[in-house]
């Protein structure tokens, strides 16, 4: 039998687990204050619109600017830069906080990349505010050994708009191979020159009941070139982290794209989560890190949300924390397991050694001719094509070198899984046809 779910539309905690970062999911749903500050105007942290209407309306531009103006003014360990400009000329932004030292572990959450799922962007406004105002102990010595990037608002012109894709109608979460939108190019940046250990990347869905309409859905990447050490931490990030803190704060949760039968909860079909390497969640895993997908629901729950939205607003954005407490915990307590997962990936990459996959995933077994069970070497450019492509290379963190009267792309690099992606003629989403060089 179903639990109830209790006025603010989440269900009874099933167990109790403290969690004591600063950031808290319920005071977040509340629009209580988390930390203890001066109360003087100056020191005081700022509510987003969100919280400062308790959910009526979602936070907006405006408001978004003077939190992390704030936040950067309150705190030497918060700066915003601005990392590209959109297709209508609004800014895209990158807030880093915490520790700036080389062995710090670097934790990059990326929200709203679709703009009309505006509950992940609350969720990191919060997030950075929280962080920036922090004053406990275990969440100052957190931040003084991990830098946390955010980019809270990746598809402005989405948001405006209230549409999925950008202002071209394009969809940024299928763009980061291709790298055409303003969004994704700045996002492979941020990928390219931070080096996140952990990706986190907030989204929305709408249900379907009763088979597919969890309060929250989450997933690793499924792309079969994911390095073995990185897809088993990113299958315990979600497994034994996510899905049971989830739970434990009242939650539904499940395996994003998975419908199950309400009675006996056994599978019924996938709809969705397949290793497609356009989506970030896979291409940040093929650019070695540990990746994450969250998906609250957009849809209410029962009469109480249908009656007030602000209801569900709420617990979207709630939901959404919990994730991001948890996730903050599991960073602080698995750092080391999760820079050796890192920097694995980057070694076997270099080490050229091994398949890479064309097509499938790990729940859907590759048609033999998507496998080059002998990768080439590399893959010979001309001059024109080079031209055309070098740049999105660049982003990728491509390197190459002159070859003639053309340039040559050898696989013997990091990126050495996400090269054939790029430039095979037999992958589906390749950038130009790059002539396979197999005389090693």
């Amino acid at each position: 039998m179903p639990i109830a779910p209790t006025g603010d539309g989440r269900r009874p905690p099933r167990r109790g687990r403290i969690r004591n970062l600063a950031l808290t999911a319920v005071a977040a749903a509340l629009a209580v204050p988390l930390l203890s500050v001066p109360s003087d105007a100056a020191r005081t942290p700022p509510r987003t619109g969100f919280e400062a209407t308790g959910g009526a309306r979602w936070t907006r531009p405006a408001e978004e600017s003077a939190l992390l103006e704030a936040a950067g003014r309150h705190s030497d360990r918060v700066s915003v830069v601005r990392i590209g400009t959109t297709e209508r000329g609004r800014p895209l932004r990158l807030v880093r906080i915490g520790s700036r030292r080389p062995d710090a572990l670097t934790v990059l959450l990326v929200c709203s990349q679709h703009g009309d799922e505006p509950a992940g962007r609350e969720a990191c406004l919060t997030t950075v505010r929280d962080l920036a105002y922090a004053t406990d102990p275990r969440t100052r010595a957190f931040l003084a050994r991990t830098e946390v990037l955010v980019v809270p608002t990746a598809n402005p012109d989405g948001l405006a708009a209230g549409t999925r894709g950008n202002a071209d109608g394009v969809d940024i979460n299928r763009d980061h191979l291709a790298l055409r939108t303003a969004g994704a190019r700045a996002l492979a940046t941020v990928l390219r020159d931070q080096e996140p250990d952990v990706v986190a990347d907030l989204h929305e869905y709408g249900a379907t009941a009763p088979y597919y309409d969890k309060d929250l859905y989450v997933l690793w990447p499924r792309n079969l070139n994911t390095d073995g050490p990185l897809y088993d931490e990113a299958r315990y990030l979600v497994q034994r982290r996510v899905r049971p803190a989830v739970l434990d704060a009242g939650y539904s949760g499940g395996v994003y794209g998975v419908w199950t039968d309400p009675d006996t909860g056994s599978e019924l079909r996938r709809s969705a989560g397949d290793g497609q390497e356009r989506i970030l969640r896979n291409a940040a895993a093929l650019k070695h890190a540990v990746g994450l997908l969250v998906e609250s629901r957009t849809d209410a729950l029962l009469a109480g949300e249908r009656a007030d939205p602000a209801l569900a607003r709420r617990r979207r954005v709630a939901s959404q924390l919990t994730v991001l407490t948890e996730l903050f915990l599991y960073a602080d307590e698995r750092r080391s397991v999760i820079r050796d997962a890192t920097a694995r990936s980057r070694a076997a990459g270099a080490g050229a050694r091994g398949p890479v996959f064309l097509g499938g995933a790990d729940n859907e077994a590759p048609a033999p001719h998507r496998i080059l069970r002998d990768p080439p070497c590399g893959y010979r450019l001309t001059r024109e094509d080079f031209t055309r492509v070098g740049g999105e290379l660049a982003l990728h963190g491509v390197t190459s070198r002159p070859d003639g009267d053309g340039v040559y792309v050898p696989l013997r690099q990091p990126a050495r899984k996400l090269i054939p992606l790029l430039l095979d003629q037999r992958a589906a989403y390749h950038l130009t046809n790059g002539q396979p060089d197999t005389a090693c």
